[in-house]
């Protein structure tokens, strides 16, 4: 059994919930394979289904839970089965484009308060990843931090940790070793819920690239070896995929953390309010532009272009800007290209019907 407030429970989803009706009750996904959902809710743990009504009235793969979500289900106590209803709306929804041609959201994580963007510090370490991950952090609606785990292997972790909040103004930063426990503590200070004992417990997800240690950190801090480690390679410190599937664990201590498999690509998704915060030194400057649309390439009076002449912007930060800028208006207009062919299809649909209802009207 699990006390709800345990996995996150909060007012903003008690608020969607009709408390009165007993053929339901709410739960959290826990993991998801393949269309099967491990739910955990007060009744316990139960392996579930979407419903067919749920199924046909979903518009894509975004309507779907996905873990972190919280679902209204009905439990079949005596099959430890259960059938989800209706997915509560989201609080915050770490998204990336799923990979390939294909225009699509794929939401890595979902009701996520805090999201733990782990890099390692060896030849994996790249700040223009660090960026990219900020970006879909602040535009998830969550609160990004930086944690350089292996720092126990690294002579200038120091160093690491400067280039990392260069690339992440603003954003905390932490030092970690798995192996060690150097940041471990710190980790578990921002996962503390308040000093309430109605609050509910936070929620972290953990992202980052294959072998940068996110199972390692999640045992240490849950002090038992629960989740496989792998080596990384020592040609080019690339990891292997030990974890499989996203999952959420429900932290001992309290709190709630989710592990994601390594991601190799990381396209953005919705990221224009993200940008603004990831860059938002850079934002800043623009509000002094001469031109409100201005695009810092060679407009006059660009204020942006002045701070990189002055030397107080770095050129590389400015290219990294303009790069996921140019990303971020690409997806946007292929949604949109997206949204007017299937409204087309929609309308040709409607038409075939109504040709049809005055053909066979007028027999």
């Amino acid at each position: 059994m699990y006390p709800l407030q345990t996995l996150g429970w909060s007012g903003f989803f008690s608020s969607q919930y009709a408390e009165n009706d007993s053929a339901v009750v709410p739960a959290r996904v826990a993991e998801e394979n393949r269309e099967m959902y491990r739910l955990l809710c007060v009744e316990g743990e139960f392996m579930a289904e979407v419903s067919g009504k749920f199924r046909h009235e979903s518009l894509g793969r975004a309507d779907f839970p996905a873990v972190g979500d919280w679902v209204v289900a009905g439990i079949r106590k005596n099959e430890s089965r259960g059938t989800i209803h209706r997915v509560l709306e989201r609080k915050s929804k770490f998204s990336r484009k799923i990979a390939g041609k294909k225009t699509e959201e794929q939401i890595v994580a979902a009701n996520v308060d805090v999201v733990f963007l782990v890099s390692s510090l060896n030849s994996e370490f790249n700040p223009r990843r660090i960026e990219r991950y900020v970006t879909l952090a602040w535009e998830s609606g969550a609160t990004p931090v930086i944690v350089l785990n292996k720092c126990d292997l690294s002579e200038n972790a120091m160093e690491f940790r400067e280039r990392a909040e260069a690339a992440a103004i603003g954003v905390r930063v932490i030092l970690a070793s798995a192996f060690r426990g150097d940041g471990i503590e710190e980790i578990g200070e921002l996962m503390q819920r308040g000093s309430e004992e109605n609050e509910a417990a936070k929620t972290a997800a953990l992202l980052g690239s294959s072998g940068v240690g996110k199972s390692s950190l999640i045992n240490r801090i849950l002090g038992a070896e629960k989740l496989d480690i792998g080596a990384v390679r020592e040609g080019d410190d690339k990891g292997r995929h030990t974890t499989t599937t996203r999952q959420l664990i429900v932290l001992p201590g309290g709190g709630v953390l989710i592990d994601t498999p390594g991601m190799r690509e990381l396209q953005l998704w919705e990221g224009a309010e993200g940008l603004a915060q990831a860059f938002g030194e850079i934002d800043e400057l623009a509000a002094k532009c001469k031109f409100r649309d201005c695009k810092h390439e060679s407009e006059p009076g660009c204020a942006v272009r002045a701070a990189v002449e002055a030397g107080k912007l770095d050129t590389v930060r400015l290219e990294s800007f303009h790069k996921l800028a140019r990303e971020e208006k690409h997806l946007a207009a292929k949604l949109d290209d997206a949204v007017r062919a299937e409204q087309t299809k929609d309308l040709k649909k409607l038409m075939k019907n109504v040709n049809k209802f005055y053909r066979e009207r007028g027999r």
